[in-house]
């Protein structure tokens, strides 16, 4: 069985921070592990959100958070009631206590703009997918996690056809359910075409005008799409590296679906020999090792990508601490790497740099260029300090 990578996160904090939050999408884990970690707490209790029962015992709040300080109290989908915030910051304030609660929301954006009223009193942590730490038992591993994505249920489908029924089902409930409920008005059937246009441009820079050509709406309203799915967690929104270096850099993001299972699903990839065989294989690998690396990174790390008009390009550049370390992903078991890598390492002065590629063992390819397996990173490769 796998252990989260997150639930260290959530014990350091809960150690000095009176409320934690654990941020993420739908059916990631969050529920599992908030009873995980209160259940190590004398007392806690547990309360969800979405059931009118627990509701009602929260009536007046003020008077159930009295009567339990305590005890840790777990707040599962606190969006739902988002008024509890602002009864949350007095009783932080009448009685200021590490641990007093555990809060989870289903997406990040809505939770917190609700949760401005506990600025300094709220710890948050951003709980991803399963990353490959978690689940890796053998090199076979990384396939079965790259194919099927990092949600739990999609991960430990009995066979190939329940975990794409279930990728099915999930994107369905995403998109009539969930997107109304955070207060996002879009037609699904739109919301559907949009999401698919991104799964085939995943990995690229994104246009606005030449996707709301396709949709027939402005350019305007596509980008007001990403912002909701790129809030919801769905899809990731990387920014290029701006510096004044003299060089005519990009300024579009890329885009990319942040989870390789709901990726395939969106492509229609049903098994590894779909995926191994399709044009997009290349670039749903840049992803997948991209969200590795993005989950485990420290708090305050920086990310983004670099490629100017000359054509140097690094896939992504992690700043941390003052140092920066550049990443090229290659899908290919002996990589060769082009005069804009090399280039691009020696424009933003990186202090080594890694190409990710589906390999069994490290090897250094130059000074201070290694290439490495995707089980090669950990949140110790991944400090810049190191």
């Amino acid at each position: 069985m796998y252990e989260r990578l997150a639930a260290a996160q959530i014990r350091q904090r809960l150690s000095w921070s009176p409320a934690v939050a654990i941020l993420g999408p739908r059916q990631v884990g969050k529920t599992t592990l908030a009873r995980l970690v209160s259940g190590e707490q004398p007392n806690s209790l547990y309360l969800d959100l979405e059931s009118a029962a627990d509701r009602a015992r929260l009536a007046p709040p003020d008077v159930f958070f009295r009567a339990n300080r305590a005890r840790m109290v777990v707040l599962d989908e606190i969006q739902n009631v988002p008024e509890l915030f602002s009864e949350m910051r007095g009783e932080i304030d009448a009685e200021r206590r590490a641990g007093r609660f555990l809060v989870l929301g289903s997406a990040s954006f809505r939770l917190l703009r609700q949760s401005q009223s506990l600025a300094g009193r709220l710890a948050l942590v951003d709980m991803a997918p399963l990353m490959l730490p978690e689940v890796h038992r053998r090199f076979e591993d990384i396939q079965a996690l790259w194919l099927r994505g990092g949600f739990p249920p999609s991960y430990t489908a009995t066979d190939e056809q329940y975990s794409w029924s279930w990728r099915e089902d999930f994107v369905r409930h995403f998109l009539h359910t969930d997107l109304p409920g955070l207060g996002i008005r879009v037609e699904a059937e739109v919301m559907w075409r949009f999401w698919r246009m991104l799964a085939h441009l995943h990995g690229q820079l994104f246009n606005a005008s030449a996707i709301a050509a396709s949709l027939g709406v402005s350019a305007p309203t596509v980008a007001r799409y990403l912002d909701h799915l790129a809030a919801s967690l769905m899809v990731r929104r990387l920014e290029p590296f701006h510096a004044n270096l003299g060089k005519r850099l990009v300024k579009s993001p890329k885009v990319y679906v942040r989870d390789s299972g709901l990726l395939h699903y969106l492509l229609g990839l049903r098994g590894i020999n779909d995926l191994l065989g399709h044009p997009a294989a290349g670039a749903s690998w840049e992803g997948f090792a991209i969200e590795q690396i993005c989950g485990q990174l420290d708090a305050g790390s920086l990310v983004s990508f670099y490629r100017t008009a000359a054509g140097a390009e690094l896939d992504l550049l992690v700043e941390s601490d003052g140092r920066r370390i550049g990443f090229e992903m290659k899908f290919s078991s002996a990589p060769k790497l082009t005069k804009g890598f090399w280039q691009a390492c020696e424009d933003v002065g990186v202090h080594r740099a890694y190409v990710v590629a589906p390999v069994r063992e490290a090897w250094p390819m130059a000074e201070n260029v290694e290439v490495i397996p995707p089980t090669a990173l950990t949140a110790e490769l991944l400090r810049p300090s190191r």
